[in-house]
């Protein structure tokens, strides 16, 4: 009788079980998560080792597998909660006062003087190594008309791309007329009005900002957040030009052992487009729960400019070309300095902060 390559399924999930009960700490759990269920687990070996199957069998031993692996990401994050709960005491045990009839622990009073937050660095180390490739720096506003945030940018009312944007619209004018930005993009079409106004084309500029969505915050994700776009007008501009600023970038912020990579992607407003993505500097590629096991994080999207947004302001499309890149100031800060939880930016928990002083 033909063996399968599931024969011994349930002695591995039994074994991966007993892993999972046997983990002491947050730094065990996070250090063996990837042999659990990650691109390590056996789990993924039985995954890869169906091919063999016949398609029949494949199917039903390919459901079997995910049930499998549902059990045990199910037990793996019933045990984070429970570490995590554990963790949560014991920091509350020892930063505990003793509030006897004599408090036995004396804090002297200090005072210290303000600084830039990890955020506001990382925004002018930014700046400084664009500037450094030849940009300008520009700003526009945080509240902006439908027509900057979405018309102008190829996204007409109810085109199913502003469904990528979730928005916080403000009670100013006609319903929906008036958002939080979503993006910096607004900012390039200010630039590119005064540019053609004044004469003053070509464009090399990048705008660093506060944007607003409403998403649920999570290790990579902020409802309010930074962002720093580009642009770049000029004539004779192809797609290599962008690869190679997006190339440049990433060695001289990250540092020359990272790297960055293009695939296709989707923008209204750029065509072709591409999000780009770079070296997981927490693994260094090797795959970890902030990259979800890919060795790649997503730093932002880019792409050739649309001729229907050079179109809306008046830019000629046979004479001027360029691109337009964005990504995530916070995302910069969290690859940077190795944060595995992006909400440590807004928690403001001061032994964090202090150590960006």
């Amino acid at each position: 009788m033909a063996t399968s390559p599931l024969d011994h399924l349930d002695d591995e999930i039994s074994r991966l079980l007993a892993e999972i009960s046997a983990l002491a700490s947050l730094d065990e759990l996070i250090a063996a998560e990837a042999t659990l269920t990650g691109r390590r687990s056996v789990l993924s070996t039985l995954q890869k080792s169906l091919g063999s199957l016949e398609p029949e069998e494949r199917r039903t031993a390919g459901a079997q597998l995910q049930a499998a692996r549902r059990e045990v990401e199910s037990a793996l994050e019933v045990r984070r909660g429970l570490l995590e709960a554990q963790s949560r005491a014991q920091v509350l045990e020892r930063d505990r006062l003793d509030l006897g009839d004599v408090v036995t622990e004396q804090v002297p009073w200090t005072t210290s003087v303000g600084h830039p937050g990890l955020v506001a660095l990382t925004q002018r180390a930014l700046e400084d190594v664009f500037v450094g490739m030849g940009f300008t720096v520009s700003d526009g506003p945080e509240v902006e008309s439908d027509w900057y945030n979405f018309e102008a940018l190829n996204i007409p009312p109810a085109h199913p791309a502003r469904g990528l944007w979730d928005t916080f619209y403000v009670e100013l004018g006609e319903p929906e007329t008036v958002v939080l930005r979503t993006h910096t993009s607004p900012t390039q079409v200010h630039l590119m009005e005064t540019a053609v106004a004044t004469g003053t084309l070509p464009i090399h500029s990048v705008m660093p900002g506060r944007c607003y969505r409403r998403d649920t915050p999570d290790a990579r994700h902020l409802y309010t957040f930074h962002q720093i776009e580009g642009l770049v007008i000029d004539r004779g501009i192809t797609f290599a030009d962008l690869a190679g600023v997006i190339e440049t970038f990433t060695r001289a912020y990250f540092g020359p052992d990272i790297t960055s990579r293009l695939r296709p992607g989707y923008f209204p407003f750029t065509e072709p487009s591409a999000e780009f993505e770079v070296t997981c500097t927490i693994c260094r590629g090797e795959g970890c729960r902030t990259c979800s096991f890919t060795g790649w994080i997503e730093l932002g999207g880019c792409g050739m400019v649309d001729p229907a947004v050079l179109a809306a302001v008046g830019v000629d499309a046979e004479e001027w070309s360029g691109f337009a890149f964005g990504f995530g100031i916070d995302r910069c800060a969290q690859m940077r300095h190795q944060l595995s939880d992006m909400r440590a930016l807004t928690e403001n928990d001061a032994r964090f902060l202090e150590q960006f002083s």
